[in-house]
């Protein structure tokens, strides 16, 4: 049995990156339902919970910005850690004012969404940790503001605001109405095999500003 919430999260900026953009970073055009899940595992996160996104609903037009922001070009290096071990002289920081880089990305601006979702309890929970005990945390958290971390929206620098929502979705926007298909988007990633963790992807298909993810076919 699933147990359901409504949340709304909104913010300035939002970038869900597309894998396809290797050099630019380009946004989807709206919040990939991994990026829902970690809204909420943001607000409560506990290994015997898993979280299935249902709806989402678009409130504001979907509308892109260009910005440019200093980057790094690299990553810490295991190679390197391994040689420091073995007495090489290796670089275990990035200096940043060296490796730093501009680049241009393609956000989202003035970002609101109304997400439907449920958890399903996993093999890793504790028998004295029922089901409604983990619904009552997370919907107290979530009225009360309180968070395992700060939520946000794709990067770290674009924070997002959630909160418990109730009642009936709003009307549509203008700009929304109808059918909109936003082609192939990442669903979130297959962690049932450690060694093969692999993307899936669906075709994202808008119907008067909602997503329904309830019976989307997954691409692997």
């Amino acid at each position: 049995m699933g147990y359901g919430i409504q949340i709304v999260a909104w913010g300035e900026f939002a970038l869900f990156t597309r894998p396809e953009m290797k050099v630019e970073r380009v946004s989807y055009d709206i919040i990939t339902p991994s990026a829902v899940r970690g809204l909420i595992e943001a607000v409560y996160w506990h290994p015997g919970m898993k979280w299935v996104i249902d709806q989402i609903f678009i409130c504001n037009p979907i509308r892109f910005n260009r910005i440019r922001r200093n980057e790094v070009g690299l990553k810490l290096s295991a190679n390197n850690a391994y040689k420091t071990m073995y007495g090489k002289n290796s670089p275990l920081y990035i200096n940043t004012s060296e490796v730093i880089q501009q680049r241009a990305s393609l956000v989202l601006t003035d970002v609101r969404y109304i997400i439907s979702a449920h958890f399903e309890i996993t093999h890793v929970t504790s028998p004295c940790d029922p089901p409604q005990k983990f619904y009552s945390i997370v919907n107290r958290r979530l009225k009360s503001g309180k968070r395992f971390m700060q939520p946000y929206f794709g990067c770290r620098e674009f924070s997002a605001n959630v909160k418990l929502f109730s009642g009936n979705l709003p009307q549509c926007n203008e700009t929304l109405k109808g059918t909109h298909d936003l082609g192939y988007m990442l669903y979130d990633m297959d962690y049932s095999d450690p060694n093969n963790i692999r993307p899936t992807f669906f075709r994202a298909i808008l119907h008067d500003g909602l997503l329904n993810l309830e019976d989307c076919e997954m691409i692997s």
